[in-house]
């Protein structure tokens, strides 16, 4: 990781160095177009087409109801892990809702606030590179409290045309109706138009490689009339550490993002002195090793950088800073 002083550094260098990486998309419009058409005209046939092509599995079917499928046989402390994950992320989750709220802006004028489910929704888990339960929570476990009637998730299939159990038992856990046994842009036309088996949805979420973000944006503006979350970019980190930080939590935060793909953007920022910087990139190494996705976090961070601060007041010229206690020199 490249280093630099934050005080060296003049306002037009730190906001080259903190922007983000752009990708020109006219080349990969270019490549998701003729997919967008294809599965709009062709349906079921061309998801499959694609789904041989790119995922190299041959599905009979591409569409699965979640209530058809058998519960997945799965380790006891994994199945533990899913379900305190489940958990944590539905008490986030509710604690958003709110109350329908009255107000009477002028007499005998009632203006209110009511909030509705979307009726039907897409949800892309990837699953090209690694398998991403945790994805499939996080999407889901918020639709299912809003209480949509209709829950697609996308996710591309093994070669033997399967859904990793682990994706399946946290789908059935958060009230997803339907599986599509694909990936990439056109798990999202068949979502966004709508298949022979494929339900059409109104709004998609999730991430993906460019391809799926790609399709997106094309689609949001066509005839599909379909919504999106957002263009999600790479992925993306920033630790402050100091003198207190410990160098394991240092090194599993930034491997967290960092492990996503080569194109990750990771930043440490170091505030102050007394921070053991050798004892930090030391156990980035170790850890970088010990992980399945190591080569992908390696090429991350070999154009990742640090950034040497004097102090957290320095830190906040260039870093938002929002404190997660009100008070973070009280121990009490």
């Amino acid at each position: 990781m490249k280093s630099y002083k934050l005080s060296e550094l003049n306002d037009g260098e730190v906001r080259s160095l903190i922007a983000r990486p752009r990708i020109d998309f006219s080349s990969v419009f270019a490549l998701v177009n003729p997919i967008v058409d294809q599965v709009r005209q062709r349906g079921d046939a061309a998801v499959k087409e694609y789904t041989l092509r790119f995922d190299k599995a041959d599905c009979d079917n591409i569409v699965e109801l979640v209530s058809d499928l058998p519960d997945s046989l799965l380790d006891a402390r994994v199945k533990e892990a899913f379900d305190i994950a489940y958990s944590n992320i539905y008490a986030f989750h509710e604690a958003q809702r709110t109350p329908e709220r009255s107000v009477e802006t002028m007499k005998g004028v009632q203006c209110k606030r009511v909030a509705r489910s979307i009726n039907s929704v897409g949800l892309y888990v990837p699953g090209g590179t690694a398998v991403l339960p945790s994805t499939a929570l996080m999407l889901s476990v918020p639709a299912q409290i809003a209480g949509c009637k209709t829950i697609v998730l996308a996710t591309p299939p093994a070669q033997d045309g399967t859904i990793c159990k682990e994706v399946v038992y946290c789908a059935k856990k958060a009230g997803v109706t339907h599986i599509l046994k694909a990936g990439g842009a056109q798990a999202i036309s068949a979502m966004a138009w709508g298949t022979e088996t494929c339900p059409k949805v109104e709004k998609i979420f999730g991430p993906g490689n460019q391809y799926v973000t790609a399709a997106k944006m094309i689609l949001q503006n066509s005839e599909a009339m379909v919504s999106i979350d957002m263009p999600a970019g790479p992925s993306e980190v920033l630790v402050i550490a100091d003198k207190h930080a410990i160098h394991r939590h240092v090194a599993a935060d930034l491997l967290s993002q960092a492990e996503h793909g080569p194109d990750s953007q990771v930043v440490l920022v170091i505030a102050g002195e007394g921070v053991d910087l050798n004892g930090i990139q030391e156990e980035l190494r170790k850890q970088c090793l010990s992980l399945p996705r190591g080569d992908f976090a390696a090429k991350a961070l070999s154009h990742s950088f640090i950034v040497h601060a004097h102090d957290m007041l320095e830190v906040s010229t260039v870093v938002q800073i929002r404190p997660c206690i009100p008070s973070p020199t009280k121990t009490e």
